[in-house]
C-alpha cells in the first residue's frame, strides 16, 4: 500500500449505523413548501357530495321494495317431461294389484288356511317356459317368486312382469329370502307347503322346517311337478291334488 492510501481500521456495523444516524440528524433533508403543495395536490379530494352519491348508488332497499320483490316459486317436479321412450308406470294400479293378491301370497307362504304353492323362476329363463308356468300358476292360484330385480331395476322388472302376466290374475313376489328359506338353488323350482304350516325363526331370519314343505325342480310344467310330488311323497298327495284340480279346471 502507498502512503497516500492508508489502511483504515474496520469499524463495527453498529458504529457505522450510529454515525449515519448522527449525520442525518445534523443535516436533515430540506422539505420546501413546493414539496408540501405537490403532495397535497396528489391526494384525492373527497367531498360530502361524493359520499352522498356513493350512498345513493349502494343504498339498502326499503321495506316496501323488499315486500314488492317476487318470491321464487319451488320447482314443480310433477311437470318435468317424461321420456318418450318409456311409458309411465301406474304405481297406484300396481298397489291395488298387490293388495288384491295379498290373500294368495299369504296362502302360498303357508301363513293362512289351506296349502301353499310357490313357483320359483328367473326372468332370464326362456319366454315360452315363463309363459307356461305363469299361466298354470294363475289357474292353480300359486305364487311366482323372483330372487331380485331384472338388471337391478324395479322399473324394468315391473315392465317385464306386466308383459308376461297380461290379463292373468297371479301373485308375483320378489323375495330373495324365500330362496334361502326353502333352499332353492336352481330354477324353475316348485315348493308345496303343508296346510296352515308356518315358517319359524332361525339364525338366518325365517326358516321352513323340512317337514312342512316339499320341493322339486326341473324344466317341467307345473302339473308334471305336482304329479311327481304326489307319487314321491304320499303325505303331500292331498295338497298336490288341490292345485292339480285347479289347473285342470
Amino acid at each position: 500500500m502507498s502512503a497516500s492510501n492508508p489502511v483504515l481500521p474496520a469499524l463495527p456495523f453498529a458504529v457505522v449505523l450510529a454515525a449515519s444516524a448522527q449525520t442525518l440528524a445534523q443535516n436533515p433533508p430540506l422539505v420546501t413548501d413546493a414539496d408540501i403543495e405537490r403532495v397535497r395536490r396528489e391526494q384525492p379530494t373527497i367531498s360530502d357530495q361524493d359520499i352522498e352519491q356513493v350512498r345513493q348508488r349502494h343504498r339498502m332497499p326499503s321495506d316496501a321494495e323488499l315486500q314488492a320483490a317476487p318470491v321464487p316459486t319451488p320447482p314443480h317436479i310433477d311437470a318435468l317431461p317424461t321420456p318418450a321412450a318409456r311409458a309411465p308406470i301406474d304405481l297406484d294400479a300396481l298397489a291395488r294389484g298387490y293388495a288384491s293378491q295379498a290373500q294368495e301370497i299369504s296362502r302360498a307362504e303357508g301363513l293362512a288356511s289351506g296349502p301353499g304353492l310357490l313357483v320359483f323362476v328367473s326372468l332370464s329363463m326362456p319366454q315360452p317356459t315363463l309363459q307356461r308356468l305363469i299361466d298354470q300358476a294363475a289357474r292353480a292360484q300359486a305364487s311366482i317368486v323372483l330372487r331380485g330385480f331384472a338388471d337391478g331395476s324395479l322399473r324394468t322388472t315391473v315392465a317385464r312382469v306386466q308383459r308376461l302376466i297380461g290379463d292373468r290374475q297371479v301373485a308375483v313376489q320378489i323375495d330373495p329370502q324365500a330362496f334361502d328359506r326353502y333352499a332353492v338353488t336352481r330354477v324353475p323350482a316348485f315348493v308345496l307347503v303343508r296346510d296352515g304350516a308356518r315358517p319359524v325363526a332361525c339364525a338366518g331370519g325365517s326358516c321352513a322346517p323340512s317337514e312342512i314343505f316339499l320341493r322339486t325342480s326341473g324344466d317341467v310344467s307345473l302339473d308334471y311337478a305336482l304329479e311327481y310330488m304326489q307319487r314321491s311323497a304320499p303325505g303331500f298327495g292331498s295338497a298336490a291334488d288341490t292345485f292339480l284340480k285347479r289347473i285342470r279346471g
